[in-house]
């Protein structure tokens, strides 16, 4: 594959050519290699502490025309408290919701919630908006209380061969973004080919990102383990190459507790338990949560539960 050749001041680069190349992809590989962690056998004690991770990596998300005050409110409160505290199941990561709703959400946390608030932005979900609009609202977003913002890559650009534009938009949004984290969407779905997906991820990365993510959940196929486990391939060299540590965030796709568990396993055995935490690794999948809490609750009462037992997300 061709590198792009981007010159930008990174990581000490001041001002000279840096390639962003990434290796070619063994599509067999890493489908066999994703297939066998589903395979595995977690019981008992580790299934429950694992089943309570995932919930501490999820972030809960709104995205729809219809939302409301009320709405995000609701899903606030789930975030904080999701099941009977004898449980003692913790607070999710965050809640995602639209740049509208930002101020409601930061209202109903407060300021020293564990909970983030994250918003969509940059034209989320296709990223075709003039880089001037995009910028905007990153910016109205954090100034709202958005402490996390996931971004969208322009797909256009990136499948025209404009890497360097791509590049471009996502240093200049993590510059908007100023304290709070970027996650860079790929939307793995539209990128084709996983090569495609290992090199976006590399671009990301040296971009600013401080998390990669799989999908906007608009689009299938969107979170796979073939591709999220090319993209924490791609984290991990990274590592090895800077030093800096990257999150991911597989969104979309993933409705089980089997197979969030196997989500786990990937990150364990490819990039160690440092990753095995909310600072490096998010699930986008408000569609999860329901079936982990089933889950923890069969482990600790011997019996499921019904669904009705357990509040919508």
């Amino acid at each position: 594959m061709k590198a792009s050749v981007l010159t930008r001041e990174r990581f000490g680069f001041s001002a000279r050519a840096l390639p962003i190349a990434a290796p070619t992809v063994d599509a067999v590989m890493a489908e066999e290699r994703a297939a066998s962690f589903a395979k595995r056998s977690i019981k008992t004690s580790a299934k429950l502490a694992g089943l309570k991770l995932a919930v501490s990596m999820m972030d809960l998300t709104t995205l729809e025309g219809k939302d409301t005050p009320g709405k995000v409110a609701y899903l606030c409160r789930k975030a904080l408290q999701l099941g009977d505290p004898k449980y003692g199941v913790p607070s999710c990561a965050a809640v995602c919701v639209y740049p509208n709703m930002v101020k409601y959400a930061r209202k109903f946390l407060g300021g020293d919630s564990s909970v983030n608030v994250a918003s969509v932005a940059t034209g989320f979900p296709s990223g075709q908006y003039p880089l001037r609009t995009k910028l905007e609202e990153v910016r109205r977003v954090v100034a709202d209380g958005a402490n996390e913002v996931d971004m969208v890559i322009d797909r256009c650009a990136f499948l025209s061969g404009n890497h360097a534009k791509v590049f471009d938009e996502i240093a200049a949004t993590k510059e908007a973004c100023g304290p709070a984290h970027l996650k860079v969407i790929l939307e793995t779905g539209e990128l084709v080919t996983y090569d495609n997906v290992r090199l976006a991820s590399e671009i990301a990365m040296r971009a600013g990102a401080d998390f990669i993510k799989t999908s906007t959940g608009k689009v299938n196929p969107a979170a796979t383990m073939p591709v999220t486990l090319v993209m924490l391939e791609a984290i991990r060299d990274y590592f090895f190459a800077t030093g800096v540590r990257i999150g991911m965030k597989p969104a979309g796709g993933i409705r089980n507790a089997k197979q969030a568990l196997a989500y786990l396993v990937m990150v364990k055995e490819t990039l160690g338990d440092d990753w095995l935490t909310p600072d490096l690794f998010r699930f986008g999948a408000s569609t999860l949560v329901n079936d982990v809490l089933m889950q923890i609750a069969k482990t600790m009462d011997g019996n499921y539960q019904s669904g009705d037992y357990f509040s919508m997300p």
